[in-house]
């Protein structure tokens, strides 16, 4: 048996230190996209594996083609679990936005009392990844040792398209398998309602070019007779979807199935306030398909968007051109048994049945993953959210989430199934300025994953990895 309430006691006394920690980590402009923060992603990494060290870790720095790893290895009684969280963060434009320097982290009172850390990977990820690594410090601390025997991977390239993370698992399978994962970046359902993500939707996407003339025109002479990329490609896109918001591409919905009415009534029983979803960002009339409600669009049905357009000229003042060439990124979140391949190669199809004649397309695919589901019943679910009742005092929701493609990467290439729990909120601006954590989700995230170690210890391992191999 595991009694966690020691370890508790310990978090709730070092809670200010345990700040300090992810502070520290936070002031690393771990940014992966752009080359000239490689060297801050190298040095976020030896500051965890500097801290697991510490801690009794086996750890490492661990080169990849682009930005390291960090791997970790400690000893423990119960089933064998890998961790997984990324100390990459997105990059911080528009910086005019922030109120103070993204990488220099703040614990913020607001206006009803309630304090949040404020800062870029405050919720997204080093607030999530750090919660675990202090659960990790407390039952060592308190204990002496771990409930259960942990790996860890922290990926320094998730923002960026984890171009080395599969080549990664590939090269390293034997090291890294384990009886099942345990995933951080993901979000509660409200302040007071933690959750666990059973469902994924997958993802395609990619860009499109289309060309017209052989250079840039001049709009006043050819304007009329000569194609217009940018016309012909909106023209295109608007054909994405029907007046009904249903997407066009043929085969799309093929693989996507509706709802048990079991599931349907779970989630009707939510009480899902669809005015104030869209109203606390400026909006107040759903789009999307006609007749299906908001959230189940959010988590159940697929979607086609364009996530940027541009072509011609877009600097300072006004340029009368026809542009050669235009371009948008376009992606699909993908539900059931769609395959992201044939969903992208569906694209291409209606993209190139649509081009007139003296234009020419290019596309660009930058890969995809397919949908997954969990069994909502499995035992390290079930000692995982056993631990969230307790910590929480209400039922965690079972919910659907968005593409998180390392859950796909570590079903495929480890062959382990993954418990995905995390603490973020819908308000967190993950991805935008002032980025923030609420201290309430990073104090009771801590707590919640000590509860988590100590329910997952009581587990025979050989039952997790019946779980696993099922």
């Amino acid at each position: 048996m595991t009694d966690s309430a020691n370890a508790l006691a310990y978090v709730d006394a070092h809670l200010d230190d345990s700040l300090d920690r992810l502070f520290a980590l936070m002031r690393v402009p771990s940014i992966s996209t752009d080359p000239a923060y490689a060297e801050q992603c190298l040095a976020a990494a030896q500051v965890l594996t500097d801290e697991l060290v510490a801690l009794g870790f086996e750890a490492r720095v661990a080169p990849t083609p682009g930005h390291p790893m960090v791997v970790a290895h400690h000893d423990g009684e119960g089933p064998h679990v890998l961790f997984y969280g990324h100390y990459d963060v997105q990059p911080v434009d528009p910086l005019e936005l922030w109120k103070r320097d993204p990488f220099d982290p703040v614990l913020e009172t607001r206006a009803d009392g309630s304090k949040a850390i404020v800062g870029r990977g405050a919720s997204d990820d080093k607030g999530q990844l750090r919660t675990f690594i202090e659960a990790c410090r407390a039952w060592k601390d308190v204990e002496g040792r771990l409930p259960v025997r942990v790996t860890i991977l922290f990926e320094g390239e998730e923002e960026s398209g984890s171009e080395s993370l599969e080549p990664f698992l590939h090269a390293n399978a034997d090291e890294l398998r384990a009886e099942f994962a345990l995933i951080c970046d993901t979000s509660m359902w409200d302040t007071a309602t933690p959750g666990l993500t059973i469902g994924l939707r997958g993802m395609a996407g990619g860009q499109v070019t289309v060309r017209g003339p052989s250079r840039d025109l001049h709009s006043g002479i050819y304007g009329g007779p000569a194609r217009n990329p940018i016309q012909v490609l909106t023209n295109i896109l608007a054909d994405l979807k029907d007046a009904d918001g249903h997407v066009t591409l043929a085969g799309f919905y093929d693989n996507v199935h509706p709802l048990s009415d079991d599931v349907q009534a779970s989630w009707n029983a939510l009480n899902f306030d669809s005015k104030q979803f869209l109203g606390d960002i400026g909006l107040s009339v759903p789009a999307g398909e006609k007749g299906v409600g908001v959230l189940e669009q959010s988590w159940a049905r697929p979607t086609a968007e364009i996530n940027g357009i541009w072509g011609g000229y877009i600097g300072e003042g006004f340029k009368t051109v026809i542009p050669a060439e235009a371009h948008a990124k376009i992606s699909f979140r993908l539900v059931g048994g769609q395959d992201p391949d044939q969903v992208w190669a569906a694209f291409e199809d209606h993209v190139r049945s649509r081009l007139p004649a003296d234009c020419s397309a290019e596309f660009n695919v930058r890969g995809g993953s397919k949908a997954i589901s969990l069994a909502s019943d499995s035992p390290p679910l079930a000692a995982t959210r056993a631990a969230l009742d307790a910590e929480w005092g209400k039922s965690a929701l079972l919910a659907s989430g968005g593409s998180i493609p390392v859950v796909n990467s570590i079903r495929s290439i480890l062959g382990m199934d993954s418990v995905m729990v995390g603490f973020a909120l819908n308000d967190d601006n993950i991805h935008s300025p002032n980025e923030k954590y609420d201290l309430n989700s990073f104090h009771k995230g801590i707590r919640s994953w000590v509860r988590i170690l100590g329910k997952l210890g009581e587990m025979a391992p050989a039952q997790s990895a019946e779980t696993a191999a099922a």
